[in-house]
């Protein structure tokens, strides 16, 4: 996944989609070991990934970031 993806994240998803891609990881490397893996590159993007999102948050943390602000749409007038 692409970084910019993830800085138009909130807090909140970044870290619901670490703990997801934390969980892919255990799985991945399971199956690793046990040579049902397709692609070793789904570990490495995996782990990028992983490297991505922290990287952002601890971003946010320091103040080097800023979490997208929510804008909401106005209906149409007629």
């Amino acid at each position: 996944m692409k970084a910019v993806k993830f800085f138009e994240m909130s807090t909140e998803e970044l870290t619901q989609k670490l703990n997801e891609k934390k969980a892919e990881l255990f799985n991945l490397r399971f199956q690793h070991a046990t040579n049902q893996l397709e692609s070793p590159a789904k570990l490495t993007e995996c782990r990028h990934d992983i490297a991505k999102i922290k990287t952002i948050l601890r971003q946010r943390e320091l103040g080097l970031s800023v979490e997208p602000q929510v804008t909401k749409k106005k209906g149409s007038r007629k």
